[in-house]
């Protein structure tokens, strides 16, 4: 087995990943719980949020990968990690999308977006964690 660093980028990536899945195990669209109507909601596996999931499993899988042969592998590079993200961060955008339409949002005040769907703000941050990471490993040097 290859001794390898795991580097600054994959660590990084790493958490990302592991905040985006959190986030999708918590509530990402509630309605009702006031005027003694019972509380709905939904998190990220009711829609497109599934690939905000797999995305963040892809990607720690992907971290791994090199670990678990003898030789580096062809697979972990930037562009895998980016094309992992960009699926999760169309399934995060597509399913806002979603509720938009489906009135999912209904608001009563601006304060209800922070304490009614912790799930769609912690997935967003992992996601945006994961772009910072894939953004530091296409600017660092490549071993061979």
């Amino acid at each position: 087995m290859h001794r390898r660093p795991v580097g600054r980028s994959r660590i990084l990536a790493s958490l990302g990943a592991i905040v985006a899945l959190v986030g999708c195990f918590l509530p990402w669209w509630t309605v009702g719980g006031t005027d003694q109507l019972p509380t709905v909601g939904g998190d990220a596996f009711d829609s497109f949020g599934i690939l905000v999931f797999i995305a963040a499993i892809a990607t720690l899988a992907l971290v791994t990968l090199p670990y678990a042969s003898e030789r580096p592998v062809n697979a972990d590079r930037w562009q895998i990690y980016a094309i992992f993200v960009g699926a999760g961060w169309l399934g995060f955008v597509g399913r806002i999308i979603d509720l938009a339409l489906n009135q999912a949002f209904a608001f009563r005040q601006p304060t209800d977006a922070l304490s009614r769907i912790p799930g769609l703000w912690v997935a967003g941050i992992g996601l945006a964690i994961l772009a910072r990471a894939i953004y530091d490993m296409a600017r660092e040097r490549r071993l061979r």
